[in-house]
């Protein structure tokens, strides 16, 4: 199995880490060449490029100017734990216990639009860079160029033909894989709640449901689309009259 979950921008680089495990990013080499250009950026243009305030583009702009070519337990942390945000809080990784981090490592794969892809003990340096922004390096106009082939093409060569593909991510990034071209069927699980008498997509509890599911993943072992379809976290169940088919499995509260 695999799944895919989006990054966040809310960072956390000081909560102590529950273990000393690490392991270097796989396209460490595109993502120096990106944050080459993006440390030739000032302030304002970095503010005009990213839509962000004043205040966050000082801090982005620092944090292209100390990045460090060499990921060292020192100057970087494993993503899973540096993330922060609606997602790794229902992921809850600091409680995942040691002996489930293999299995972690193996089926999950964090999209960025700095790294391409990490898993999660991958050692990142804190950054903010969505994806959909409109930069590119080389012949690449924008990060999809630069990442579409790289990342689609690393997780057919870590999947089985017609192994069981968990998208979890955003639109916006899982735009960045090129999903006709996976060895396996996405599987997409959306999460709706009941609000003024009708189901919905609310995204804070989405984003939430979408980190408890991959615990779900961990915690229970699942491995089929039936164990899947076990899903309870957070109060959501299954729902077979709302999903369309075994592609779009809808779960509901």
């Amino acid at each position: 199995m695999k799944i895919v979950l989006s990054p966040a921008k809310s960072l956390d680089f000081e909560s102590k880490l529950p273990t000393t495990r690490g392991t270097q990013p796989q396209f460490l080499d595109t993502t120096i060449k990106i944050n080459k250009k993006l440390s030739r950026q000032t302030k304002n243009e970095l503010m005009d490029l990213m839509s962000i305030s004043e205040k966050l583009a000082d801090l982005n702009y620092g944090r292209y100017k100390d990045f460090q070519e060499d990921h060292t337990k020192e100057n970087s942390r494993p993503a899973m734990y540096a993330f922060d945000g609606d997602v790794y809080s229902g992921l809850d990784a600091y409680t995942i216990p040691s002996e489930k981090l293999d299995a972690l490592q193996n089926k999950l794969r964090i999209l960025s639009g700095l790294y391409g892809i990490l898993r999660p003990l991958d050692l990142m340096q804190p950054y903010r860079l969505e994806m959909g922004t409109s930069i590119g390096i080389e012949r690449n106009d924008t990060l999809y160029e630069v990442w579409q082939t790289k990342i689609t093409d690393s997780l057919n060569k870590e999947m089985e033909e017609n192994e069981l593909f968990i998208n979890l991510a955003s639109n916006e990034y899982f735009k960045a894989v090129a999903a006709k071209k996976l060895k396996a069927e996405v599987i997409t699980p959306v999460f709706k709640d009941l609000k003024n008498g009708k189901l919905k997509i609310i995204s804070f509890f989405a984003k939430k449901a979408r980190g408890a599911m991959v615990r779900y993943i961990i915690d229970k072992d699942v491995e089929t689309i039936e164990q899947l379809k076990s899903f309870d976290y957070e109060g959501y169940r299954y729902s077979e009259n709302e999903s369309p088919n075994d592609k779009e499995l809808v779960f509901t509260r």
